[in-house]
C-alpha cells in the first residue's frame, strides 16, 4: 500500500533555495497526477483560475479577464456588493442547448450532430474577486473582446453623503 503525503510544506518553513519555479512545477505535477488517479477531480472539468488584472481610477474599477475559449454566451458574471464573482456554464449544459436549438422545427433543416469522440473540451472558468468598495451595477460596463472579458464597474456613491462648508 502506498501513501502520499497530501500536506506540503509552507513557503515560509521552506529554504529559498527551494522555493523555486522548477519546485512549483514538480508540486503541479504531482498534484495533477494525484487527481488523475484517485479520481476527485476530473481533469477536464475542473475549473481554471482566469488571470487577472485590476486597475482602479476616481470613479471605478476595471477588471480584466483572460478567458481564452470561451464564448459570450458561456460567461457568466454577478456583482453582489463589493464581490465580483465570474464562472462559465457547464460544457454539458451548452451542448444541450445548442442540440435544442438545432432540433428544433424553426431551425434550418440540419442534422442534428452527437459527439463520437472528443480530444478539446470547452474550458470552465471560475474567479471572485472582493473589491475595496461597493459596486454601481446600473452604471457598470461589460465588454468581451479577443478572450478578454473587461469590466467596468462604477464606485457606489454613498447615499446621503452631503459635503460639509468650511467657515
Amino acid at each position: 500500500m502506498f501513501v502520499l503525503p497530501l500536506a506540503r510544506a509552507t513557503a515560509v518553513s521552506r529554504s529559498p533555495a527551494l522555493s523555486t519555479s522548477f519546485d512549483r512545477i514538480v508540486d503541479r505535477l504531482f498534484d495533477e497526477s494525484f487527481d488523475r488517479v484517485v479520481g476527485s477531480v476530473k481533469a477536464s472539468a475542473a475549473a481554471r483560475t482566469p488571470a487577472l488584472d485590476v486597475f482602479e481610477s476616481d470613479t471605478a474599477y476595471t477588471l480584466a479577464f483572460d478567458v481564452p475559449g470561451a464564448t459570450r454566451e458561456a460567461l457568466k458574471v454577478s456583482v453582489e456588493g463589493r464581490r465580483v464573482t465570474l464562472t462559465t456554464a457547464s460544457p454539458v449544459a451548452a451542448e444541450t442547448s445548442a442540440d435544442a436549438k438545432v432540433a428544433s422545427p424553426a431551425a434550418d433543416a440540419q442534422p442534428v450532430q452527437r459527439p463520437l469522440y472528443r480530444e478539446r473540451n470547452a474550458p470552465v472558468y471560475a474567479r471572485t474577486v472582493s473589491l475595496p468598495a461597493e459596486v454601481d451595477q446600473q452604471a457598470s460596463q461589460a465588454k468581451f473582446e479577443n478572450g478578454v472579458l473587461t469590466l467596468v464597474l462604477a464606485k457606489k456613491v454613498a447615499s446621503g453623503a452631503t459635503q460639509l462648508q468650511i467657515a
